[in-house]
């Protein structure tokens, strides 16, 4: 029978030196030290949401997560760019409904049919970047969301404005309203023919979600990319 992409990871993790996991995991990523699927000891692991378009990470283990993903509710959340990356190198198994591995071409599928939010060659830029240490985030969406106290949001399903008030050092309120999502934040940006995609930032050992400043420069792309 023929294994799946975690177990023949895992096996392979058990036969070989772990010196990733050995290294500090900020320097792996800023050296610009990185290759497909990198076997660790230490593997995060996430459940694709189909109607978010994004994956929920269920169990977080490393740094990067300093860097990477959105928090809402609590919660972190990972972009198809964000999934697709970690999962190329080892870093992540993206999980289904019943808890098995997606093998990666599963995911590499996900981006090819462009239904969430990003295309090929965005993916192309954003592993690029992130190949080179820079900190990577979609344009114009929050790392953070505070969520009002006694008020529990299911983003799926429960309408909120995601409206600066004000905008805090990364940190965005929530505040209700009908017609606004979450996925709304993703899907309902302008297509004009050159608009920003992603905000970059230099790499930072200090980089922090609730306060990461503004970014080193904005990535921008014609819409036939995007």
């Amino acid at each position: 029978m023929e294994e799946n992409d975690c177990d023949s990871w895992e096996k392979a993790s058990d036969n070989e030196d772990s010196y990733v996991d050995e290294i500090d995991e900020e320097d792996y990523y800023m050296s610009g030290f990185i290759s497909k699927l990198q076997f660790r000891k230490d593997i995060s692991k996430a459940h694709w949401n189909n109607e978010l378009g994004m994956a929920e990470v269920v169990e977080k283990k490393g740094k990067m997560w300093t860097t990477t993903g959105i928090v809402r509710n609590g919660k972190t959340y990972c972009s198809i760019e964000e999934t697709l990356f970690l999962a190329e190198i080892g870093a992540l198994y993206l999980l289904d409904n019943n808890d098995l591995c997606l093998p990666l071409k599963e995911i590499y599928e996900k981006i090819a049919n462009e239904k969430s939010g990003c295309s090929w060659e965005l993916f192309e830029v954003y592993r690029h970047l992130k190949s080179l240490g820079y900190i990577v985030g979609r344009h114009g969406v929050p790392w953070i969301v505070k969520i009002p106290k006694g008020r529990d949001i299911n983003i799926t399903s429960d309408p909120v404005s995601l409206q600066v008030t004000p905008k805090r050092h990364g940190v965005m309120d929530v505040e209700p309203k009908e017609e606004s999502s979450l996925v709304a934040l993703f899907y309902n940006i302008q297509i004009n023919e050159v608009r920003p995609v992603f905000d970059v930032y230099l790499p930072n050992r200090k980089f922090k979600k609730s306060c990461p400043g503004d970014p080193s420069f904005l990535l921008y792309l014609t819409c036939k990319y995007v």
